[in-house]
């Protein structure tokens, strides 16, 4: 089973651009950090610009943010490239003639779109500038770490 790594991808690039933001971006340099094609970073980077979270202008490799950082919440960026797509998803291709088969994912659904609203009400609190503090705490650590070496 192949999970999406679409949203740990998106964020990526938007802290690419966000950290970046005076130097230019092509999709070819975000995509050798995401280490993926370059068509794959224009479909998110596309997505994103559909939803309003960042601009950019064709021939021109600097997008940026279009808007601070501490007002992109993880859940904008999910909904961007994700849509209304749920984390968890049903097997709708069970036996129907098995008494489990046909009421289990009904008896799952329930606590399926528990798990989602709470997962959301969480995202909505995480902001793109909470990742960038943790990523620059994360890189500060680590070259504490390589000097000490």
């Amino acid at each position: 089973m192949k999970y999406s790594t679409k949203l740990s991808d998106t964020v990526h690039v938007m802290v690419l651009i966000a950290i970046n933001q005076e130097k230019s971006l092509s999709s070819a340099s975000i995509a050798e950090s995401v280490h993926t094609n370059p068509g794959f970073v224009r479909q998110l980077m596309l997505k994103l610009k559909k939803a309003g979270l960042m601009t950019s202008v064709a021939g021109h490799a600097r997008p940026s943010l279009s808007k601070p950082a501490d007002q992109i919440t993880l859940l904008d960026i999910y909904k961007a490239v994700e849509g209304e797509k749920p984390l968890l998803h049903l097997d709708t291709h069970t036996n129907p003639d098995c008494g489990v088969g046909i009421n289990i994912q009904l008896s799952l659904q329930g606590f399926y779109n528990e798990i989602q609203k709470t997962a959301e009400e969480k995202m909505n609190t995480i902001t793109l500038q909470d990742i960038i503090n943790t990523y620059y705490q994360r890189t500060s650590m680590h070259n504490d770490l390589q000097n000490i070496i």
